[in-house]
């Protein structure tokens, strides 16, 4: 039930019989009508913006419309009024037994209640994390991870079928780097005296790694040259590190479903086929790019290159696919993959990079556009930085990883739910401070706290309720005469309640988890608000002594809150709280 969808269609009914009528052009799109809540709850439990998207192409006053449309749907039993305000949005006030009925649905929905058929099934691939696999996941990596990982589950609840995936990099330059740092800690196991020089990494997390070479291999590696250990120490290496990276991403509650190497597409034939897709295109060329930003004539050295002409589909520049000794560049391995992706079946494709990946935005969407036609959206989401934060000063805590803080740092300060949950209160392209203290602390400025003491809270009603004999099985709470919910303060929660399915769509639609978290606090405000005026109107109390028929209707609508802060979490990864320690 979409309560919101369910209006929607009501009134395009209406305007589609005023269609019928004459009162309004045959063929009019009605795509852009909308309902949603009013930005002022004053105004009204729903507005349409019907009138003020159909007058230009209706050749008819904004107001026109609306009130023309307003007379029509107050003779629809469910609304109690219409009322034209402004130019022409149409304010819409809702019989209370359609908010009663939303309470008496989540609750025989259950977990079921707010999912919906909005993806069709359509077939999505959110690629994140993808690290380059030379050491543990950083605090950075930790909010891609968090916002991939709640982006795919928002995507499967609003009827996606998602895949999440990890793309090793392992097929560059850094991974040799990484195995002559294993090198080093080889022979620093047999007593060596090294120094990590020329970018080499110095985290004590690569010593396991040296100590085991060190055992198998003895002294046979010491003094040969790297064309001996250099292949092999690659392999292990990177073995050993995607198994610190997957520990990490365990302990975050993240499990990816594909892990794509970087290092397949080398000598398999695979780039070279995704280059000559491009080419049968016509988007392949031998030529000069102007100079870089800049760069001026006398600093800059043109020569000749084979070219990706992503200009024709939205970049700024044409970009070099082999380097002047005909290697390829970074960005033809990134087209092979995306090749790859297409072939697969993918019907949309989601990249979550770091912000320091902003440049590659637009050749990705220009190569995925050239790969599939057009066919195939790619959105890319740039996640900004982490800051950390303790007793008010910036807080550093590692020194295991050599210069950097670790996901499982973090974790282990605060747990995956805290971690999970903090990570989405800003929006993925907004810098977020990670603030410890905030993050335990038991006030309405956690978030965290606040939405898990509602979940908390409720479950304790409900024992409480089961000690005094009153069922609150499922069944019982939904059979409960929910007309009993009479007050408006009573209403206003299950107004928000209401609102469920339509976010959940909301978010999906705009890639945007962060939503569920906002949505989420803002439900536990208002059943904190609704339990504390309890406190002065006795008749608001969710148990009523003395008479169990609204003790259970208030229950019930209690339970209806549980059950939409259950499967928000759930969305983005939170195990909901039984109980507040």
């Amino acid at each position: 039930m979409n309560l919101f969808g369910d209006i929607r269609a009501s009134v395009i009914g209406a305007l589609e019989a005023m269609q019928a009528e004459g009162a309004l052009p045959v063929g009019l799109g009605l795509d852009a009508v909308t309902v949603e809540p009013p930005r002022d709850p004053a105004h009204g439990d729903m507005a349409t913006n019907a009138a003020m998207v159909l007058a230009k192409p209706a050749g008819r006053k904004p107001r026109e419309i609306a009130e023309a449309l307003a007379a029509r749907l107050a003779a629809d039993p469910r609304f109690l009024s219409a009322e034209v305000a402004g130019p022409g949005f149409l304010n819409l006030r809702l019989a209370p037994s359609l908010w009663q009925g939303v309470i008496g649905h989540v609750l025989g929905a259950g977990d079921e209640f707010g999912r919906s058929d909005f993806g069709q099934g359509r077939r999505v691939n959110v690629e994140y994390v993808s690290a380059n696999p030379t050491g543990p996941l950083h605090v950075g990596h930790t909010r891609g991870a968090v916002f991939g990982d709640a982006l795919a589950s928002l995507l499967a609840y609003a009827g996606f079928d998602v895949t999440r995936e990890y793309y090793i990099n392992d097929g560059g330059a850094q991974v040799d780097v990484l195995a002559r740092s294993v090198y080093l800690r080889y022979l620093e196991a047999l007593g060596q005296e090294v120094a990590f020089e020329d970018g080499t990494y110095p985290g004590d997390y690569l010593i396991p790694v040296g100590e085991a070479v060190a055992r198998e291999k003895g002294d046979a590696w010491v003094g040969q040259p790297e064309e001996v250990w250099l292949a092999e120490l690659r392999e292990r290496a990177t073995e050993a590190m995607m198994d610190l990276i997957r520990a990490d991403l365990a302990a975050l509650g993240v499990e990816m479903d594909v892990f794509f190497s970087e290092r397949s597409l080398y000598g398999t034939g695979r780039i070279e086929s995704a280059i000559r897709d491009l080419d049968e295109k016509g988007l392949i060329y031998r030529g000069v790019l102007e100079p870089p930003r800049g760069k001026t004539p006398e600093d800059w050295e043109p020569r000749e290159q084979t070219l990706f002409r992503s200009t024709d589909h939205g970049d700024d520049v044409d970009r070099p696919i082999r380097k002047s000794d005909e290697s390829w560049t970074y960005f033809a391995p990134d087209i092979a993959y995306h090749h790859d992706k297409i072939a697969r079946g993918f019907d949309v494709l989601i990249d979550i990079f770091g912000a320091d990946h902003g440049g590659y935005v637009k050749r990705m969407k220009a190569v995925v556009s050239a790969l599939s036609g057009g066919q195939v959206p790619l959105d890319v989401k740039l996640i900004q930085l982490v800051r950390l934060f303790k007793n008010g000063e910036p807080y550093k805590m590692s020194k295991r990883a050599g210069n950097f803080v670790m996901l499982r740092d973090v974790v282990d300060e605060v747990g995956p739910d805290v971690t999970r949950f903090v990570m989405l209160t800003r929006k993925n392209d907004a810098p977020l401070d990670f603030d410890f203290d905030k993050a335990l602390e038991q006030s309405r400025d956690n978030p965290v706290f606040y939405v898990q003491y509602a979940h908390a809270r409720i479950m304790s009603l409900m024992r409480r309720a089961a000690e005094a004999g009153i069922a609150t099985d499922a069944a019982t709470l939904t059979d409960a005469d929910l007309g009993r919910l009479s007050d408006e303060a009573e209403l206003d929660l299950a107004r928000k309640i209401a609102e469920w399915p339509r976010l959940v769509e909301t978010a999906a639609r705009s890639h945007e988890p962060h939503r569920i978290a906002f949505y989420l606090y803002e439900l536990a405000g208002e059943l904190h608000a609704f339990w504390n005026l309890g406190n002065d109107r006795p008749e608001l109390r969710f148990l009523q002594e003395g008479d169990v028929a609204a003790s259970r209707a208030k229950l019930a609508l209690a339970q209806a809150v549980a059950v939409v802060i259950s499967s928000g979490l759930g969305i983005l990864g939170v195990t909901p709280a039984q109980e507040m320690r």
